[in-house]
């Protein structure tokens, strides 16, 4: 894509994302445009294959199979997971706890799929990739492979000589592997309209939550590699084989991140980039498979997502204009990390983590009275801190993966937990000097800033204004009666001028990326609980703005709201197991 598009300045991309998120804000009185109706006919397919690239099915394991999933508890103590070697068995765990088919609902008819990632309207706009290296123990052939979740199988896409694959991996630690993450726009365009951009990258965010907790269930190791520019993910993922991808609707790239076990001999420094030449060698072998088509008719074309795609396109210049580190260094820091001090947790489930993952739901309303204790919260709230200030791989998983610091923060709205009062409260996810009293410039003068007796010190929880938050926020977020009937709701609210002017355009999608991983995290911890959550993409962004006192500045944006609670079943619905018979 870099070489079809005009070379234009940093700034001018930059103006471009701001100008498409100021477009893209619902207000009480204009929503984002949007088709204005459901086109059935037209609806696309979730389901992405490669037709002629031959299909190679995963084992289907019960959760009692080997290998065996931790408890859900463990995977944020310090008990240690053993780690599992990488076998045909662990690898297909990994993708059912990442990305596979987790049930199918049945009602009137009609029978859709829900998966271990969770997606805005169950549109799933994320596709996965792999890529693997030569592995005696392993029976399948170095090369490209993407993941088709409906047969739970891996579609070959890329056949490669050892020596070239070798080469890819050079510097990385033995038995790792690549997945990456692309992005199909139309199928949330379908659906949502301009605003689909939004909703496409905080899926992808879900998803780096799912491939970090799949990961630490078997003992292994994920980082994102930052230092990619998307040219060459493309290269590598055949998004810009053209002939490959005729009539049939566009993907972009979006990450690789790399995994591994985490007792395998690794290298003292750890790569943040794949090797240009090594990607562009590979790439000449041997591709099969053609896209197929997702809908009957050609897409809705929404040209200002094509606009955002192009301006935030990570490109080789935009890299060099921004300080990456050139490699991390895990064993040094895991060394350290033994005497990371973080907040005791209040257990929440003896279930499995893999029992947790199967079992997650979007909620779609709320009983209204459900209440959890405080201890509760201030345990969901420490498990989405990043503790930024630490080292990469001192922090908590999943915050290990990510080689950025925190950039977005928590506006509370909360309503029924015992021992605090309810109000608006604000979570600070950077702990770093100074951050508090930006943000106490920024918002409401009469807000107090006072700290619960009984949450941990190293929370850094804020009560703004006590009282009873409900119906602002059930207005705030499109009149949803979810966000004021749960326990608690919140807004993602952003350090947005400053990411995007420090780190480029591109970083537009990261921020999204950060708050679905928020997302994912609560969607487990309510699970945990014995409660239920869901996102909330739908807010009137400025009301929201309006509400803590950021409007009219832009330096923090709510970008994804999300909202914790009761459930109310839908009795009316059948559920069925995600493989069998019934699958057509």
């Amino acid at each position: 894509m870099e070489s079809d598009v005009p070379h234009q300045s940093t700034l001018d991309y930059l103006e471009r994302v701001k100008k498409y998120h100021q477009q893209t804000k619902h207000d009480f009185n204009q929503y984002a445009r949007s088709l204005g109706y459901m086109d059935w006919a037209n609806q696309p397919n979730p389901f992405r294959r490669f037709d002629g690239a031959p299909l190679i099915p995963l084992p289907r394991l019960t959760l009692d199979d080997k290998p065996v999933s931790p408890r859900y508890e463990d995977l944020y103590r310090s008990v240690n997971i053993p780690a599992q070697p990488l076998s045909i068995e662990s690898l297909s765990r990994f993708f059912e706890y990442a990305l596979s088919i987790t049930a199918w609902k049945e009602y009137g008819g009609n029978r859709w799929a829900l998966r271990s990632n969770p997606s805005s309207g169950n549109l799933h706009p994320t596709e996965g990739y792999l890529f693997l290296n030569h592995d005696k123990d392993l029976p399948l052939t170095p090369g490209l492979y993407h993941y088709a979740p409906k047969e739970h199988g891996l579609e070959h896409r890329l056949t490669c000589t050892d020596y070239e694959a070798s080469q890819l991996f050079e510097g990385f630690p033995k038995q790792s592997f690549f997945v990456g993450l692309s992005s199909i726009h139309w199928r949330e365009a379908w659906k949502y309209g301009e605003r689909a951009f939004r909703y496409c990258q905080h899926d992808v965010g879900h998803a780096i939550g799912t491939l970090r907790f799949a990961a630490a269930t078997l003992g292994w190791q994920m980082n994102l590699l930052e230092g990619n520019s998307d040219e060459i993910l493309s290269t590598l993922f055949g998004l810009n084989r053209s002939d490959d991808f005729v009539q049939s609707e566009k993907e972009y790239p979006e990450l690789v991140a790399v995994i591994w076990p985490k007792d395998a001999s690794q290298p003292q420094k750890l790569p943040q980039a794949l090797d240009q030449q090594a990607v562009r060698n590979l790439v000449q072998g041997t591709w099969q498979g053609k896209a197929n088509r997702l809908s009957r008719d050609n897409p809705i074309p929404w040209e200002i997502i094509d606009d955002m795609a192009e301006a935030s396109w990570k490109s080789s210049q935009a890299l060099e204009s921004v300080a990456l580190p050139a490699s991390l260094n895990p064993l040094e820091e895991k060394e350290q990390s033994e005497s990371g001090n973080f907040s005791p947790s209040l257990e929440t489930s003896q279930l499995s983590a893999g029992q947790i993952i199967h079992q997650r739901r979007s909620a779609v309303s709320f009983d209204g009275h459900t209440s959890i204790p405080a201890q509760r919260l201030f345990t969901m709230l420490s498990r989405v801190m990043p503790y930024g200030d630490l080292p990469i791989a001192q922090r908590p998983m999943p915050w290990d993966c990510t080689p950025w610091n925190p950039t977005i923060h928590l506006a509370m709205f909360v309503h029924r937990v015992e021992g605090i009062p309810p109000g608006l409260y604000m979570l600070i996810r950077d702990r770093s000097q100074g951050k508090l009293s930006d943000f106490k410039s920024a918002m409401h003068e009469q807000f107090v800033w006072t700290t619960p007796e009984t949450c941990p010190d190293d929370l850094p929880l804020y009560l703004l204004e006590e009282g009873n938050a409900q119906k602002i926020a059930m207005q705030v977020s499109c009149w949803q009666e979810i966000a004021g009937d749960s326990a608690f709701s919140l807004g993602m609210i952003s350090d947005f001028d400053h990411t995007l002017e420090s780190n480029g355009p591109w970083a537009y999608r990261r921020l999204f990326w950060e708050t679905g991983l928020i997302g994912q995290v609560l969607y487990l911890e309510a699970e945990a609980a014995g409660i239920r959550s869901t996102g909330i993409g739908c807010f009137f962004d400025d009301r929201v703005h309006r509400v803590f006192g950021f409007f009219p500045h832009t330096s923090y944006q709510s970008l994804y709201h999300f909202t914790v609670g009761g459930p109310v079943e839908d009795t009316r619905l059948t559920t069925l197991p995600p493989y069998g018979d019934h699958v057509e």
